[in-house]
């Protein structure tokens, strides 16, 4: 994984090409960036993270932004019940407890 001005990228060899692949991940736009070595990859990443922003810039746009760390979860009736009975039970807040768990199966 690469990191740059908190976007993420993904990066995957292409054995065919021989080419380095990647992709931002932290997008509802599609940019990719491509390399045949780790500083090019790294170089292209950051470029199409800049292009992307100069881009939004451009056209007025507001661009996507990394993750806020807020996440909007719907649950039934009865595990919302259960999973708050639970949290209260081992003297957490909701929040604490989920985030623990899904940082446990991340």
């Amino acid at each position: 994984m690469l990191r740059y001005k908190g976007y993420t990228g993904r990066v995957e060899y292409d054995d065919e090409s021989k080419l380095l692949h990647g992709e931002v991940l932290d997008l509802r736009d599609v940019v990719t960036f491509q390399g045949r070595s780790v500083t090019e990859i790294q170089t292209a990443f950051r470029d199409s993270v800049d292009d992307y922003l100069a881009f939004c810039k451009e056209r007025g746009d507001e661009p996507d932004r990394p993750f806020s760390g807020k996440l909007m979860v719907r649950l039934s009736p009865e595990l919302h019940r259960r999973v708050h009975v639970r949290a209260r039970h081992e003297g957490k807040s909701l929040n604490q407890w989920i985030s623990e768990r899904l940082e446990m199966a991340s």
